[in-house]
């Protein structure tokens, strides 16, 4: 028999017994939904983690940081010195084959004023390429700096509102007011000679000089001025602070992007125009103030920029070079690094896991669905016998009758599986459209936590079709060993 023969009476018989093929069907149907709708999810989930990749442009990022030396069980020996993440590391980076752009995170605590509104935010700097990127060009109005030097800000959706704009439209062109409060040496100082109206004069008055020969007096006089000092000092540099402030205009509105590792502060400000506040003084962060002191540039001038660390640096790279080589590049240098694309790697992985795990409760239901069919088609062998015996005494050989009913168990299999990847996606569809509506409703940027990719699609026919065969092995293999003469003579 050929093909066309074997389809075409594969279809006849199940058509004859059409209300038992359709039970049958529907039980493939089902598992196959369930299979496809719990996989969907998963595989929804990883195309909208490497769709956010893909429109940051995460996969072509890297982050370094300074490398630290390791507290416990390190190999190094305590003369190894680290390099400073400084302006000659940045020129290093730059100089490595495939990177496009390295800029540093240089974030500062600001005030931002616009009418009557005044918010509590943090700014960052960064250089009119850097908004270029896929990262900071996502902007829902307006455009990137002009030039590093220009007198704008970008600023972010959450604080456009919190400023009173009700569009991000309507945020372009308006100017507002960027202030940093700062810690300067002048006020420390000022603060030793005068603090709350006493005088340095009025604290040397107070000491009785001709006790001094005392030890103990001496001791106790040098120790009550130097904690004064200090106390004096300190209230000065951390509570007599100046206001450092600029007028700049806003030209974008981004996007609000949680991007992990890769902070994005609320104002983004050219790099030069930032350079007014960072030089200015500390700022009322305690951590910057405490790595100031820790690094010993408390005391350093606006001279001393040159010699500026940074916690952090991001370098972009050409798309088309692999990120290892990179990653290994700047850690020959000396660096630590966190690459997106690496960690995209670990969340494959761990989707792998998560598909596989529900892949393996829709595999389930499929072989209880091919119970099913081992069930319709042994009771077609038995309803059967005498159409059995009449094809082998036409001719018909043992292979060609348990292809027979193979191509049945694979007609239900075929059947079950389309209807059952119809009704999955149609089942993602309606959970995705409450799930949408629920996130709408709580102020959540909808999204679909469902896909259909073709690669799931060929999986669940793969597995569909593969198990109704298996589960018509058995009943071909009994229909084959059929006796046609006993099977005639029952008859």
């Amino acid at each position: 028999m050929t093909v066309r023969d074997l389809i075409a009476v594969s279809t006849g018989n199940m058509w004859r017994m059409k209300f038992r093929a359709m039970l049958t069907m529907t039980g493939v149907l089902i598992a196959i939904a369930a299979f496809v709708s719990m996989i969907s999810f998963g595989a929804g989930n990883q195309q909208y983690i490497e769709d956010q990749f893909n429109k940051l442009g995460l996969f072509s990022t890297l982050q370094v940081y300074p490398k630290e030396r390791e507290k416990e069980n390190s190999n190094e020996p305590d003369t190894v010195v680290f390099p400073p993440l400084d302006k000659a590391a940045l020129e290093r980076f730059t100089a490595i084959p495939g990177v496009n752009l390295v800029y540093p995170y240089d974030a500062f605590s600001v005030k931002v004023q616009y009418g009557d509104s005044l918010v509590d935010s943090k700014g960052q700097a960064l250089p009119t390429a850097a908004t270029r990127t896929k990262l900071f060009s996502v902007l829902e109005a307006g455009t990137g700096f002009e030039s590093d030097s220009s007198k704008q800000a970008i600023i972010s959706s959450e604080l456009m509102k919190e400023l009173g704009f009700d569009t991000a439209r309507s945020a372009i062109g308006k100017r507002i007011v960027v202030s940093v409060r700062v810690s300067t040496i002048d006020s420390g100082l000022a603060h030793i000679l005068v603090d709350k109206g006493e005088t340095l004069l009025d604290r040397l008055k107070k000491i009785h000089f001709d006790s001094l020969f005392y030890s103990k007096y001496r001791g106790k006089v040098i120790r009550a001025e130097a904690n004064e000092v200090a106390r004096r000092f300190v209230n000065g540099f951390l509570n007599a602070r100046k206001t450092v402030s600029d007028t700049l205009t806003i030209c974008g509105v981004r996007e609000h992007v949680r991007a992990g590792r890769l902070r994005i502060e609320p104002v983004i400000i050219p790099f030069e125009t930032a350079a007014l506040f960072s030089t200015s003084g500390l700022g009322e962060s305690p951590t910057e103030i405490f790595s100031a002191l820790t690094s010993g540039k408390l005391f350093s001038t606006p001279e001393d920029a040159g010699e500026k660390t940074f916690s952090r640096v991001t370098i972009d790279f050409d798309p088309k070079v692999p990120y290892t080589a990179i990653r290994d590049s700047v850690e020959k240098l000396g660096f630590r690094t966190f690459s997106f694309a690496a960690e995209f790697e670990e969340i494959q992985r761990a989707f792998l896991y998560f598909d596989l795990a529900l892949g393996a409760i829709g595999l389930i239901a499929l072989i209880t669905a091919s119970l099913g069919i081992v069930n319709t088609m042994v009771m077609s062998v038995n309803e059967r016998k005498r159409e059995i015996g009449v094809l082998k005494s036409l001719g018909a050989d043992e292979s060609e009758i348990r292809w027979l009913f193979l191509v049945e168990a694979g007609v239900i299999g075929v059947l079950g599986t389309s209807a059952g990847i119809a009704a999955g996606w149609g089942i993602t569809r309606i959970v995705s459209a409450i799930a949408q509506h629920y996130m709408e409703q709580e102020g959540i940027p909808p999204i679909d936590l469902f896909a259909l990719p073709l690669w799931l699609i060929s999986i669940a026919m793969a597995v569909g079709v593969g198990v109704s065969l298996l589960a018509g092995f058995y009943p071909a293999a009994r229909a084959a060993r059929v006796d046609p003469v006993a099977a005639l003579r029952n008859e």
